[in-house]
């Protein structure tokens, strides 16, 4: 508790209101080209990286910067950490600041229980008040799993060959190339085996990328569950509500089916063209946006319903609509996550990033350790029933894990990724999972009782590992009869 609240003191001190960029993030070219452009951007997010991994990862495991640097930056292109960057660390304002050759510095922020937001250019100060968020949870230890940690006096269960489960979780760890940092394989709601790399704990948050926008999709379950969103309702955003506005046709469904219509282009962080304007979609992780003003803010590209695009506009909108359906009723945002989901089964070691407005950027900026991903899984396995208490309305999941309509490969439902069209070789069908960039995963396997969760930055992405660690995990586990 002293922890949070220092360091939210802390953050407090760094709230201004003084705004020199359009919350949308149009700010003044720069001085030079695109190119300097590409360079500010990256020197943006390879200061929030810096940060998140002192202060938010560091809140359990300790790491230097040179390790940050080393293990989860420079390695990768996608980051294009240059060489010719430096940085300053402020210990003090928690604030971590990277320069480079012919650009404005960029600065990052710890803000507490919000994690690190990357400021706009030239600010020093968040436009938001952070919150503490301390889960109202027992001590875990004297919980068993899995609202606690405590191992259960029950046995593995019947059927369980523990040597073929070892044996796959030896193998998982054994692929270095993949950078695997935590493996959790849950059988009938028992945790059948786990491996975490030198360094990495169960409790230790590890950035989960897109795996975020299925907490996402939950949150806006509970809310559906409360009555106070439909999924066949137009999408309740005012600046959709105007006459002849072609978005008013958008549904809350077609967010959730990633199928909008939004114009909002995804150009991937592989290519010349990843830290430019022109990549809405990737902006959001290091132009210092207002990001649901930015997903808002955009124009049509084809009716609603007809084409699915995987674009982080859908679930951002989706975020807004939460944010300002939780504060219609009178309730804290910012604490809304802990209390409507992680407090009730059990998850204590969840980060969910904020832009510098207080928006939760649940399309990559969130953190949470393997076992609370486990926790989450297995929610989804028992139909949104933790310990006998509904949090997610009836009919939800199979809502999140039915196929779009849009989508012609039936891999994508309501933000969570699908095995329907067959992607995953030796996988059942009926598996669905949350799913992050560099191959985070939270897969949920109801036809044999498994939940599969798999944490760290691998440079290819780790889908066909993934499915042959699944594959193998699945070999140790009892068939179900016919």
């Amino acid at each position: 508790m002293i922890r949070h609240a220092v360091a939210t003191v802390a953050a407090v001190a760094l709230v201004g209101m003084t705004t020199t960029v359009a919350r949308t993030g149009e700010r003044p070219r720069p001085d030079g080209d695109e190119a300097s452009y590409s360079l500010e951007s990256r020197a943006a997010i390879g200061a929030h990286h810096l940060c998140s991994g002192l202060w938010v990862v560091g809140r359990v495991t300790k790491r230097t910067t040179d390790e940050i640097l080393a293990q989860d930056i420079a390695p990768f292109k996608d980051f294009s950490w240059d060489r010719r960057f430096t940085f300053q660390v402020d210990a003090r304002r928690h604030a971590v600041t990277v320069s480079g050759p012919g650009i404005p510095s960029r600065t990052a922020i710890y803000n507490g229980d919000q994690g690190c937001s990357i400021l706009p250019r030239g600010e020093t100060r968040i436009h938001f008040t952070p919150v503490a968020v301390p889960p109202t949870l027992p001590d875990a230890a004297g919980q068993p799993w899995p609202m606690g940690e405590r191992e259960p006096a029950s046995p593995v269960p019947a059927g369980v060959d523990s040597a073929a489960i070892a044996a796959a979780l030896d193998w998982g760890m054994a692929q270095t190339g993949h950078n695997t940092r935590a493996i959790v394989a849950v059988y009938r709601g028992k945790i059948v085996g786990e491996r975490y790399a030198p360094g990495w704990t169960a409790e230790t948050p590890q950035i989960s990328w897109s795996a975020g926008k299925s907490i996402t999709a939950a949150l806006v379950g509970i809310l559906v569950g409360r009555g106070e969103l439909r999924v066949d309702d137009p999408a309740p955003v005012k600046e959709w509500r105007g006459p002849g506005d072609p978005r008013g046709d958008i549904r809350v469904r077609d967010l959730l089916h990633m199928s909008s219509g939004l114009d909002f282009t995804n150009l991937g962080l592989n290519g010349p063209e990843s830290f430019t304007r022109a990549n809405k979609h990737m902006r959001v992780y290091f132009d210092g946006l207002d990001v649901f003003e930015h997903a808002v803010n955009q124009p049509l590209r084809v009716a609603p319903n007809v084409e699915w695009r995987y674009q982080n506009s859908d679930p951002l909108t989706l975020g807004r609509i939460v944010r300002d359906t939780v504060r219609a009723r009178g309730e804290e945002y910012l604490t809304f996550p802990q209390r409507a989901l992680f407090d009730r089964i059990g998850a204590r070691h969840v980060v969910l990033e904020t832009d510098a407005w207080g928006n939760f950027i649940m399309t990559g900026f969130d953190y949470a350790s393997a076992r609370d991903w486990a926790r989450f899984g297995l929610l989804h396995l028992w139909d949104g029933v933790w310990e006998g208490q509904r949090i997610l309305p009836e009919g939800w999941v199979r809502f999140v894990s039915s196929p779009a309509p849009a989508d012609k490969s039936r891999g994508y439902g309501g933000l969570f990724w699908l095995n329907r069209g067959g992607a995953w070789k030796d996988v059942p069908e009926d598996a669905f999972m949350a799913s992050g960039h560099m191959g985070q995963y939270a897969m949920v396997i109801p036809s044999r009782d498994v939940v599969v969760v798999r944490m760290g930055p691998s440079p290819a992405g780790s889908s066909g590992y993934f499915s042959e660690l699944v594959s193998r995990i699945l070999r140790g586990l009892p068939v179900p009869p016919a």
